[in-house]
């Protein structure tokens, strides 16, 4: 198998392994509102840690071997502001009308905003593991340990709540589906059109971006909502292990 082809399996991987954030809505709980609150605030302890500790850096290493250290970080910070912005326009443009078969609007929102800003996050993840994989397959392997860890929760972040919103399983599953591909889509145009044109310059821009969009997702969406079940130290508590849950597996991929 040539380094092309494991390079595109390994992206398929990273991809589904969103799937395995759905296992929680194969579980039947009395404790809905419980695990609800738990499954969104440990997915917004898991994505803030990746943007601080994986995204951030990565973005200045990346952009620091074009520019001084100062415009770098001034490059980092104006598109965070920017990914931070763009993620407060999509929350201001999702439509606020009233779905039918809808249980809960506030739910299927959160997992509909999440579902849109994990495509926008995997699209680029997809290009890195094809673009790292291709040329060394075992950073390329290492790469897509690290990004199948932290889609499980960006999975729950999108099954949980569209299943409690819309009592469809097969919905929430569908929904994680189409994130997960972003990610084997992301490598296959990295290989059709992107390969010669992206470079660190770009790549840092879009982690940064990225990183903006998802920890206000995570901040205003997902813990926000968390919050509202009136249950502060479960919210606190999940969002603590999610984050040094993230934070820890490092020592065991790096």
């Amino acid at each position: 198998m040539s380094n092309i082809s494991k390079a595109f399996l390994l992206s398929f991987l990273a991809g589904l392994s969103t799937l395995l954030g759905t296992i929680p809505i194969f579980f039947k709980t009395k404790q809905k509102s419980t695990l609800i609150a738990g499954a969104l605030s440990f997915a917004a302890g898991v994505m803030i840690c990746v943007s601080i500790t994986d995204l951030i850096p990565e973005a200045r290493t990346l952009l620091e071997t074009i520019f001084l250290p100062f415009p770098a970080c001034l490059i980092l910070f104006i598109f965070f502001v920017i990914g931070i912005l763009f993620s407060m326009f999509i929350d201001r443009s999702f439509p606020q009308t009233e779905k039918k078969n809808i249980k809960n609007q506030k739910l299927y929102r959160i997992g509909i905003v999440s579902m849109m800003a994990i495509i926008l996050h995997n699209l680029p993840e997809g290009i890195a593991t094809f673009l790292s994989s291709k040329e060394n397959i075992t950073l390329g392997l290492s790469l897509t340990i690290a990004i199948a860890l932290h889609n499980i929760p960006e999975g729950i972040s999108i099954s949980v709540p569209v299943y409690y919103a819309t009592g469809s399983r097969k919905k929430a599953f569908l929904y994680t589906l189409i994130s997960g591909l972003s990610e084997p889509l992301g490598a296959l145009v990295a290989f059709l059109f992107l390969s010669p044109f992206i470079n660190n310059f770009i790549m840092g821009s879009l982690f940064s971006l990225i990183a903006g969009i998802m920890i206000h997702i995570s901040i205003y969406e997902l813990l926000k909502e968390s919050f509202s079940y009136q249950k502060r130290n479960w919210t606190l508590a999940t969002f603590f292990f999610g984050f040094f849950f993230m934070f820890f597996s490092h020592f065991f991929i790096h």
